[in-house]
């Protein structure tokens, strides 16, 4: 047995041994701990002026958690439209077990809390709040900054996140908040207009149009108001969105379930009775806005008036809080630009924001445990002081393809701010060409049958099937122009809103203005379309009454995209959407692209990984001993690999007395040397099972031989040696990653050598894989000869000393085996060498120098190629007349066995030299036509295996 066998054999179960005890250790700290704290609560109601001049007064139950330590800072925690403060319980819960005071209640009109809904109007919910900043100012479990000043931050989500923002604009007293997945104009959110008529580019990454005049949101109001008048949430995400390392749904984790002192979840009351009116719980103010919308399509100025003044823009450029907006790339209702909007009012006004998209919404799921840790973390440092500052970046997340489970693979991203934010910054655009002619498109009258794009209400469950969620739009013919882009050579992460130039004309004789929707689809090579966040843009465009185009900037829906390689994007303008109010009346619109290009959004930043796990500590100390474990293993292989014999210094490969030895006494190799010298391109040939293969790897250090040595360039060869960087090869497969294209196969393969790009020579190594533009395509869309072309390229990466290829010609035509042969054979002639392993003897002999024949593992035969197939001294003459000339070279002393053939006569020669025949034959008056060895590799080949 070897030294490095006993080596092995004496360190392996003790090292074993350690490792399994420590990751047992591991496993147990990190698992036993002790049960969650239990959380108490005090129930009270607090009562509250109607309105600030009235003497009425309306009742709002509230909950407060108490943490085991106080006084403490406190976190107020609204709920969303539907809900009541049973809807937050768990939050609560959560937010009470880190430390936290919290305070949780029922807005007017939900849960057990009387008066009329006024969608957060600054006189109405936003004083009730404040009242409740009021009673925290009374308690002593609270923290206080001076008499009556509460130590408070306030998360919400939806109604909630909008009511966070309005009490810091309007009550100082707030500390900071943290408002999720919620808006920034009510008007704006529920009427939306993404068409301008003036160019535009904005710095922020998902900035809109916020025109006037917008298309109403037909279905999510119309769940909102519902919600209104039954107090059951129809509107708020169900279940929690999925996070990076989930590899199981949340779904059904976060249902509400009941919970103490009332119904489950959202349910605080029952169903309306009559004598509630057809306005149910709201107040008629709101009440008339939503008739006049929802019978008209349309918003008086004074219905707009009155959303404004109940959302946050009304108050954003009083916010100086440090502030960390959370919003969801899954959200038909709110979108990013909300939360774009608010970040660049509050950043106007002097404030701090960080900004959060997360892979849920109205549409996907609420805030994940992890993304629920950084919201208390938030907290934590800026109310307590506690902890490492979140700084004021801005981080998203990045939905891959489904797995199995039906959960997305995740992946989150970091960039240092958001874009234009900052004086002097903007966000980084990629410009792509779009090309498509002038399309009629017609809308049908009443608006029916409609488009779809999404199903308000029920985004949260399918959002999660990747059978449904990627077929879900469903565009109606002739009622949809569509534009495309040019096919992607390369991945663009879409992040945010990507803008576009349209013209649209009257088709005949119509009203005044159009009614459309924009989308943009991301589309497969085999022409599969998906909707990213299965947004849309409406837009109300106003025509030229002499027939003439009108010309927008559309603002197309903010997102999160990775759109691949050989992927397109294909933009949609439709005349219908079945979830908006459409256009009652036939109509028909010319479409056209006003420019060819689209502007999409591009945020880089890092990827970041999950963060620690439970026991983090315990993989630190693992992994410090694997790594001193590695220290010492990487010790003994360098002492190894100083093992190196001057005289060899310039001769590429020396093998010697080479055997490979497998248990149960099966020998691959046996007694193998040979010796491989500059400029040669040496084949190894033998039939299956001689060996050849075993032997390359041994050369590449990926097995150990059992006897005998190899050296490389004098260096003895071990797996890690230095000296194998001088190797380039491609042996049984190249391992080529399917989902990426062979230009980043080859980018990716390099980066892992830990070598300087400029020393890979990805132009000559792209020139010899000969893909042209092909080269950018996914490798899964390669024939078996594209990867066998790209993978003798991804070989030759760095021009290394000593190429090794097994089986190159694999898969490839015949032109391409003749490029093959004279790549090889201009290597070669730079003074390095080839070693090839190859099946097909025909192209051996045309390309290669020398021969290596194995058979049975072991050598039979070593030399140059000529004289291997004249092994023999068996020649062939083609002449005019053959028994002629079969008569003279039988008179030639020496030459023996002389047969005719057609039109040729074969001789064994027995050391006569072919020039001699050749002079003899000539002299007899043959006419000779060709002379030369007759035999050709093959036969010698076969001769010395035995077959």
């Amino acid at each position: 047995m070897s030294r490095l066998s006993r080596l092995r054999g004496r360190w392996t179960i003790p090292a074993l041994i350690v490792v399994l005890a420590l990751v047992a250790g591991g496993v147990y700290f990190t698992r036993s701990g002790d049960d969650p704290v239990a959380v108490s609560f005090k129930e009270a109601n607090i009562d509250a002026p109607e309105s600030p001049d009235s003497a009425q007064t309306v009742t709002i139950e509230t909950r407060l958690y108490l943490p085991q330590q106080t006084p403490a800072p406190a976190i107020m925690l609204p709920h969303g439209f539907g809900g009541s403060l049973r809807s937050v319980h768990t939050q609560a819960e959560e937010f009470a077990r880190r430390g936290f005071v919290v305070l949780t209640w029922s807005a007017r009109g939900f849960g057990r809390s009387t008066g009329q809904i006024a969608l957060n109007s600054v006189d109405r919910e936003v004083r009730d709040a404040q009242k409740l900043l009021d009673f925290l100012g009374t308690r002593d479990e609270v923290e206080k900054d001076s008499g009556g000043d509460p130590r408070v931050g306030v998360t919400g989500a939806s109604y909630g996140g909008a009511l966070s923002l309005l009490l810091a604009g309007v009550d100082k007293r707030v500390d900071t908040i943290v408002p999720v997945i919620t808006y920034n104009d009510l008007a704006q959110s529920l009427l939306p207009n993404s068409a301008l008529a003036t160019p535009r580019t904005d710095a922020t990454p998902s900035a809109t149009a916020f025109a006037e005049n917008g298309v109403f949101k037909r279905s999510w109001a119309g769940i909102f108001f519902s919600a209104g008048m039954t107090s059951i949430d129809l509107s708020s995400p169900t279940g929690e969105a999925p996070e990076q390392g989930q590899r199981e749904s949340n779904q059904q984790a976060t249902v509400p379930q009941q919970q103490p002192g009332g119904n489950s979840g959202a349910q605080g009351m029952q169903p309306p009775t009559p004598s509630l009116g057809a306005c149910g719980r709201f107040t008629p103010e709101v009440c008339a806005a939503y008739t006049e919308v929802a019978t008209t399509g349309t918003a008086s100025q004074q219905t707009l008036d009155l959303l404004r003044k109940s959302s946050p823009v009304a108050v954003t450029d009083q916010i100086k809080q440090p502030t960390m907006l959370v919003q969801g790339e899954q959200d038909t209702l709110f979108g990013l630009d909300q939360s774009d909007a608010t970040a660049r009012q509050i950043a106007a006004a002097g404030g701090q924001v960080k900004m959060v998209w997360y892979a849920g919404g109205h549409d996907g799921g609420n805030p994940g445990t992890a993304l629920r840790g950084e919201i208390a973390d938030w907290m934590d440092f800026h109310l307590r002081g506690r902890g490492t500052d979140p700084g004021t970046g801005f981080e998203y997340t990045v939905q891959g393809a489904f797995r199995s489970s039906g959960q997305p693979s995740l992946r989150t991203v970091v960039a240092p701010s958001y874009p234009g934010l900052a004086p002097g910054s903007t966000t980084e655009r990629r410009t792509l060409k779009l090309s498509g002619r002038e399309q009629v498109v017609v809308n049908p009258a009443g608006g029916n049958p409609a488009s779809i794009s999404n199903l308000p209400g029920l985004g949260s469950a399918l959002s999660r099937s990747s059978a449904i969620s990627s077929r879900l739009s469903l565009d109606m013919p002739g009622q949809a122009a569509v534009f495309t882009s040019e096919e992607l050579t390369s991945q663009v992460l879409l992040t945010g809103s990507s803008t576009v130039r349209l013209k649209v004309a009257r088709g005949d004789q119509t009203s005044g203005e159009a009614i459309l929707f924009a989308k943009l689809y991301d589309v497969s090579a085999d022409g599969t379309r998906t909707l990213p966040g299965s947004i849309v843009a409406p837009l109300r465009v106003a025509l030229p009454p002499d027939g003439s185009a009108a010309e927008v900037t559309v603002t197309l829906p903010g997102a999160v995209r990775p759109v691949e390689s050989e992927h397109k994007l294909a933009l949609v303008v439709s005349t219908t959407d079945q979830a908006f109010a459409n256009a009652e009346q036939p109509a028909a619109y010319r479409i056209s692209l006003a420019s060819d290009e689209i502007s999409v959004p591009v945020v880089p930043g890092r990827n970041v990984s999950e963060g620690f796990p439970t026991g983090a500590l315990w993989g630190i100390v693992i992994a410090l001993l694997v790594l001193i474990g590695s220290g010492v293993v990487a010790m003994f292989r360098r002492r190894m690999a100083q093992d190196s014999d001057p005289d060899l210094a310039d001769v590429p490969l020396v093998i010697s007395n080479l055997t490979k030895a497998y248990p149960g006494g099966v020998k691959a190799v046996t007694d193998l040397s040979f010796r491989v010298e500059h400029g040669m391109v040496l084949g190894l040939l033998g039939p299956n099972g001689a060996g050849k293969t075993t032997t390359l790897r041994m050369v590449m250090g990926l097995i150990h031989p059992t006897e005998g040595q190899i050296r490389v360039f004098g260096h003895k060869i071990t797996p890690g040696a230095p000296v194998l960087s001088r190797i380039g090869s491609f042996v049984e497969g190249s391992g080529f990653l399917p989902h990426l294209s062979g230009a980043a196969n080859l980018r990716l393969y390099w980066a892992a050598t830990g070598r300087p790009v400029e020393e890979a020579h990805f132009d000559e190594a792209l020139e010899i894989a000969g893909l042209g533009k092909a080269v950018n395509r996914r490798v899964r869309t390669y024939s078996q000869g594209m990867r066998q072309r790209l993978a003798i390229a991804q070989a030759m990466l760095g021009l290394p000393d000593l190429l090794i290829l097994d089986e190159p010609a694999n898969g490839l035509d015949p032109p391409q085996i003749h490029q093959m042969r004279e790549v090889l054979r201009r290597y070669a002639a730079a003074g390095r060498t080839v070693v090839v392993s190859s099946h097909l003897l025909a192209e051996v002999e045309q390309t290669c120098s020398h021969v290596v024949v194995m058979h049975k593992g072991q050598l039979v035969a070593a030399g140059e190629v000529s004289d291997i197939a004249a092994g023999g001294g068996e020649a062939t003459f083609r002449v005019d007349s053959p028994s002629k000339a079969a008569d003279v070279l039988r008179g030639l002393e020496g030459v023996h066995d002389v047969h005719e053939d057609e039109g040729a006569v074969h001789a064994s020669m027995n050391g006569v030299p072919r020039a001699a025949a050749l002079t003899a034959l000539v002299a007899a008056g043959v006419a000779v036509d060709q002379a030369g060895p007759r035999r050709r590799l093959e036969d010698a080949f076969l001769e010395l295996v035995g077959e």
